[in-house]
This record gives structure tokens, sequence and C-alpha cells, in this order.
């Protein structure tokens, strides 16, 4: 295949699409009792009348347990996230008919206060379907029996989600948007017309399924009705917009994007093909070329493209068991901001662990009976992901310079019309612009596949006034992303090109001008920075952290460069402060927590001496106020905890695990995550007989928080039970008996215990100096 790294844009034709009002908005419930008010054009949300970037991370809050919810949902905000969206879970709530439950982690009001308490929205999924890999869809077993059929006109069903939608009222009066509350919107059913889910109690008998629905539109505006009837008024509602699902004209449409989907392999197997979801398209055009993923039913340039679901992780089905990449995450990411999207929809943004129901297990036969823990970015128990560091450069992105990007036309090259996903070797890229300035968006991350790095790519624009911006040297790692600037305003100074990717602003303590901070992608070969009048910044490629100081007309700014495993480290502190540390570091009230696996933690901070350990149990604290180019650095060496399982093989495929006493006990000691490897078809951990987490086996370390487990583990005397299904080969039944027996037997079996581990978690807290 040839080879083009000459790329040319010519924006001399560029004509500025109009930006018009959506008029989705209940406009007497989209201000907040401080007078700020969201609406809608038909690019964007704005919020006070500005531009707003939105980033929504779906966390379902009865699938945690509640003593986690505070310091994720903290991570989840430290991470970019200012929406989140949460499925309510009809059958969590209602398993038995009558019997409802919102205490401990079903508690949507209390979960609901915390997403305020750290300064996000909410957008309600309320169902009553809601699929999410939960029995029924999460709807209750008890309505299979009734005499309405479900997801229909039927009085009877409209009457039960009447109810339904009263409870979840009743939780969330008061958190209401206009009530001063953060939930802003509410999702009416879910791919209504689209897709279902198995009715999990006659499966293994039937291939039964809740109905799809038939009623279109009427279906949901029936369901909006109800929502009002009860009191759940908010600024807007939204719907599932892909596989032909009917939206209403005044319900805001959400897409998304899935690389990797099991479905494929519910009921045959194969090979995964590679998907075109790493290639990027303007899906804000009305002549965006339509597939199954996106085939609006209106003309796209009349509504901003907005997400729910792009692929935050995935879950392993039964017959499809893969371990994500990392990078696939940001690279949606990536994808979707430079083909048009100013609102970014995870799912999932954190995993969880489903509830154990009365008598059955709530996920659905397809996925464990309890770990949904999704390879997302945040894990079940809280686990950091690569993809939570990658993702946040490019939330921070969004959110520091939504005024001037988010109001941008997406112009797709003419050289990228005829790249298919079995490329490699050719750059992908789009630009977002107005004509004069704008942000052009590179990827190099295929699914299921593997690209070539990129090197020595050259792109020229021509502006739409003539003049042309040159990029050099342009190269990026395989799998790697990033975005470039060009012409961008900073604070008067006039940034021509760079091939490094702005990330934020700050302003330091003190300080009158701000410092705009950028970061250097892997591959990038030599990074540079070039003004207006052709001065050159080079960046150092071998250092992690970089500063700057420009002068251009009188005006002054600060720059700092950053690499990308330095960036990916990077919390942004009150749009005052940079820091840098492994793991998570989040806000907790007045003071800042850092949760590592580490006993010794490592704390950077621009400008030095910014925070300080807060007084507590670590052994040895050695600070540097003052570092290279203005980076401080806290090494806080704690008191490391050791667990050390004792293991004891009863039978083929059942094992116990033993922790020692005090396993939990600790100064600093947040969490101590089981690390299993074993090779088997499924993994199943017991504690106290309890099926506490369970695994389909996929090569990757299978890890189980203890936090929540502690009570159970230690009324079990410290013991788990662990039981791989095995492997199994040249399987058949005998069924040639007259007295109905049935056995299995198997040429082998495979059920292998590789090793258990116990990993410490720590946290240290600190605060402004």
């Amino acid at each position: 295949m040839s080879h083009n790294n000459q790329h040319v844009v010519d924006l001399t034709t560029f004509r500025k699409r109009d930006i018009r009002p959506f008029d989705i908005v209940d406009r007497t419930r989209n201000v907040d009792p401080d007078g700020t008010a969201i609406d809608f054009t038909n690019y964007y949300m704005t919020v006070g009348g500005k531009p707003f970037f939105g980033v929504s991370g779906e966390f379902h809050f009865s699938r945690m347990d509640e003593s986690r919810w505070d310091d994720e949902l903290a991570k989840c905000a430290a991470g970019g996230v200012n929406v989140i969206a949460n499925y309510v879970f009809w059958n969590h709530h209602e398993e038995r008919e009558g019997r409802w439950d919102f205490t401990g982690s079903r508690n949507l009001r209390r979960f609901t206060e915390l997403c305020a308490k750290h300064g996000m929205y909410m957008i309600l999924r309320m169902g009553p379907f809601d699929h999410g890999e939960v029995r029924n869809g999460g709807v209750p077993d008890w309505v299979y029996g009734k005499d309405y059929e479900a997801r229909s006109l039927d009085a009877g069903w409209l009457a039960e989600v009447r109810e339904l939608y009263t409870k979840i009222f009743e939780q969330v009066d008061g958190l209401l948007f206009d009530q001063g509350g953060p939930i802003i919107g509410a999702q009416l059913d879910n791919e209504y017309m689209h897709s279902s889910a198995p009715w999990e109690m006659t499966t293994g008998i039937s291939h039964e399924w809740v109905p799809g629905g038939s009623d279109g539109i009427a279906y949901l505006e029936a369901l909006r009705g109800i929502a009002h009837e009860v009191g759940i008024n908010v600024p807007f509602y939204t719907a599932t917009g892909w596989g032909g699902a009917p939206v209403p004209d005044d319900v805001l449409p959400l897409w998304g994007g899935y690389a990797y989907r099991p479905w494929l392999f519910y009921a045959h197997g194969g090979d995964h093909p590679k998907t075109d979801e790493y290639l990027y398209r303007d899906f804000h055009a009305n002549d965006c070329p339509r597939n199954d993923e996106f085939d609006p039913s209106y003309q796209p340039e009349d509504k901003p493209y907005a997400c729910c679901e792009m692929g935050g992780g995935m879950t392993n089905s039964y017959n499809y068991r893969f371990v994500l990449p990392m990078k696939s995450v940001d690279a949606m990411t990536n994808i979707k901001m430079g083909s048009g999207c100013n609102f970014l929809g995870y799912y999932m943004y954190h995993g969880g662990t489903n509830p154990t129901g009365d008598g059955v297990y709530l996920n659905e036969g397809q996925v464990p009976k309890k770990s949904y823990d999704y390879q997302a970015g945040l894990g079940e128990f809280g686990q950091v992901r690569e993809s939570y560091g990658r993702m946040k450069t490019l939330h921070y992105f969004g959110s520091t310079f939504a005024d001037r990007f988010v109001p941008m036309d997406v112009v797709i090259p003419s050289d990228q019309q005829g790249i298919t996903p079995d490329n490699r070797t050719d750059l992908r890229y789009a630009i977002r612009t107005d004509g004069t300035s704008g942000f052009v968006f590179l990827n190099n991350f295929q699914d299921h596949d593997t690209t070539e790095a990129k090197r020595d790519e050259t792109l020229t624009i021509t502006l739409a006034d003539g003049r042309t911006v040159t990029f050099e040297g342009i190269g990026l790692a395989p799998e790697e992303n990033c975005v470039l600037p060009f012409n961008m305003d900073l604070d008067g100074v006039m940034l021509e090109a760079a091939t490094v990717q702005p990330v934020t602003a700050i302003t330091l303590p003190g300080a009158d001008r701000r410092a705009f901070v950028f970061m250097r992608p892997d591959g990038m070969g030599k990074a540079w920075l070039r003004f207006a009048d052709g001065d050159m910044l080079d960046v150092d490629d071998a250092a992690d952290f970089q500063t700057f100081t420009v002068t251009k007309h009188g005006t002054t700014i600060d720059i700092v460069v950053v690499c990308r495993a330095k960036a990916d480290e990077m919390t942004v502190i009150d749009g005052e402060a940079l820091a840098f540390a492994p793991g998570a570091l989040f806000r907790d009230g007045d003071t800042f927590k850092v949760e590592s696996r580490d006993s010794e933690i490592t704390v950077s901070t621009y400008p030095a001496g910014y925070l300080t350990v807060v007084d507590g149990a670590q052994t040895d604290v050695a600070q540097s106020a003052s570092g290279h180019d203005g980076l401080g650095t806290t090494t806080v060496t704690l008191a490391g905890k050791t667990v050390e399982p004792a293991v004891e093989r009863l039978s083929a495929q059942r094992f116990a695990i033993t922790l020692p006493d005090g396993f939990m006990d600790g100064a600093n000691l947040k969490d101590v995550l089981l690390q299993v490897r074993y090779t088997g078809d499924i993994g199943w951990m017991f504690a106290n007989a309890e099926l506490i987490n369970d695994n389909f086996c996929n090569g990757d370390v299978w890890e189980i928080g203890m936090k929540e487990n502690a009570a159970r583990v230690a009324a079990a005397g410290n013991r788990l039970v662990f039981v791989i299904t095995p492997l199994k080969k040249g399987v058949n039944v005998n069924v040639d008996s007259p007295m109905a027996a049935r056995m299995e037997h198997a040429d082998e079996q495979i059920a292998e215990l590789g090793s258990v581990a116990a990993q410490p978690v720590y946290e240290i807290a600190l605060r402004k100096s």
C-alpha cells in the first residue's frame, strides 16, 4: 500500500454553518435558583449562555457498595467528568411486587446528593427498560405474568411506569435543576424499538425476550407525560438514537460507539471484525455517510451530535473474552471530538458489582452473575486504569477551551475519504475550525489491528483568508492520538502552530497571567511551538516537565509542556495548580487524597509547595519545596502492608484461600485487592457461602476488593472458597438411561490456579499550603 506523508487541506471555500437555537428545553425548568440557565443550540449545550463541553460518565450507583460512592465520584470529577449518567434499574428497587427498596447501595437520593457535592450534573436514565446487561433489562420478573404487554401503550403497563416514576420522584424531589439540584436531564426508556433483553426466567428453556416495543414516538411521549405528571420536570429529556429508535423532535438524541462487541458472539462464533469506529466522520453534516450505528431520522445539522454510550470499556461475555486495549478509550474520545461531538458520554466510566437478588442473580446470563467491572477507566472496586489518566487530557482540553472549540465546524480532508479500517499506514486526521484557527485531531489507533508508527508527516492548511499554516515533522506512536492547535490565541500571544497538544490553562496563585499547559504526544519526534512572528520554542524530547516564559508585544504568558506519562498523572486543582501523582488524586472537602498501590507515594505540584502532607501515620516525608522549572516534589514513605494468602487445594477445581488476621488493619490502608490468576472457564469466589464475585477467564489478573467484603470474610474465619469451572474438551452428555439420568463426560478438563496475591491500596491526605 502506497503511503502519502504530504497532506494538504484547503479552507478557502470554508463556510461556517449556522449556529441557531435548538428548542428542546422546558423554559419553565431550565433556570436554577441562582439564575443560571441551561439551553441548547444545534451544535452544543450552553450553561449561563456560554458553550458547555459535556463529559458524561456512566456510574451505576446500585452496582457499588455505598461506602465507596463519595471517593469514587470525587475521582470522576477529578477525571474531568461533569455529568454523571446512571440507570435506575427497576428490578433493583422492586424485585418483589410492591416491596420497594431505596436503602443502602440502592439509595438514589444520597447518590444524587453526592454528585452535587462534587460539582457534577446528572442525567437520570429512568427506564422502565434499561438493558445494561441486567436481568430482563431491569424489568422485574413478576411483570412476565401480568395481563399487559411490557413496553407498550397498554394501560396496565403505563400504570406500572407511573408507580416507578413516582418512586423515583420521591427520591429526587428537591434535587432537580430548577430546585437547585444537579439533575438536568432524564432518559425515557432505552433503545426503544431497537433492542431488548432475554426474559432470564425462561432462559435455557426458550429464547423468549422482553418486547422491544412497537408504538413509536407515541410511547416515548406517554412516558414523558407520566414523568411530568408525577413531578419529574427537568430542563430536557433524552433518548437513544441509534438503530432506528424513534426520537421526538424536542428530545435530545444520544449516540455512541463500541469497537468491542460481545453481542456479535451471543449466537455464533467467528472472528471480531475491524470496525470503523476509529475513522473520522462529520457527524454534524447532513451528507454524513449513514450506517447501522448512525442513521438519524433528522438532518444532522439541525441537532447537536451528543453521546451517551461511547465504549469507556467493555464487559466480557461468555462467548467473547478479551483484554480491552486501554488506549482504545481515549482514541475514541479523540475520534468523537474530531468528528463533531461536543457532549461525550462514556458507557461505562466506572465499573461495578451487581447486587444479589432475592433468590436470583440480577445480571443477565451472557455476562458474569456479579461482576460488571467493564474494564472501565475506574474498575468495579475503584481500580485506576491507564484509560482514566489518558481521558483526562482530552476532557480538560474540551472544558478549558470550550468557548472557542465547541462552536467550531468539522472538516474531513479529502485524503481521509478513502481510508478504511484495515489501513495501517496512512495518517488519520480531521480538523475542527472556524476557518482561520482550529485544532487538528490525529489518531493512530485501530481496533483488532495494530497500526504503524507515523513519522515525518507534513500537513499544510490553507486558511479561509489565503494564509497557510504548516506542521512539519508530525509523528505518532502506534495506538497514540493527539490534538494539535493552529492560530490559537493564548491571551494575546498568537500560537501559529505546535506539535504538542493543548490540555488546560491555569492562573498560578498571586500571578497576573495564565500558564498554558501542553502535552508532548508519544512518537511525535520533534516537538515545537511556533508563534505568529516566526519564533520557535523547541521542546526537549527527553524532559518530562518543562516551563517557558513568552513575551510578545508587551504580553507575557507561561507555557508548561509535559510528556504523555506525566500528563496521565496530572490533576488540575481549582484552575490554579497542577498536581502529579500515581493512581488517583482527588478532592475530599478541604483536603486532597492520593490513592496508590505503592507504599512510597511521590506527589509533585506546580507551583512547588502547593500541597503539603496532612499529619498522619506516614513514617517518613521528604519534601522538596522547589524543583526544576518550578515543580516541587513530596515523597511519603508509608509502613507497607504485607498480606500473604494461604491456599489449600480441596479438590480438582475447588480451593480454600485464607487471609491472615487483621488483613484490613493498618494506617493509610484503604483497601486490599485479592489478585487471582487461573486457567479455566469461569472463576467463582465465595465468602461464607455467598458469591461475592465471578469472572469469565480472559487471561488477565482478576481483582476483588476486600473493603466491602471484609465482614463476610471475617464471618467465615477469613476463609474464602474459590471454585473454577473448568475448560472442557471432548464433551458429551450420556442420556442412555431409562431413569432420566443425565451425566456429562469430558475427555479433558482444565482448572488450574496460577497464583493468589493480595495488593494493598494506600491513601494519604494533603492540603493546600
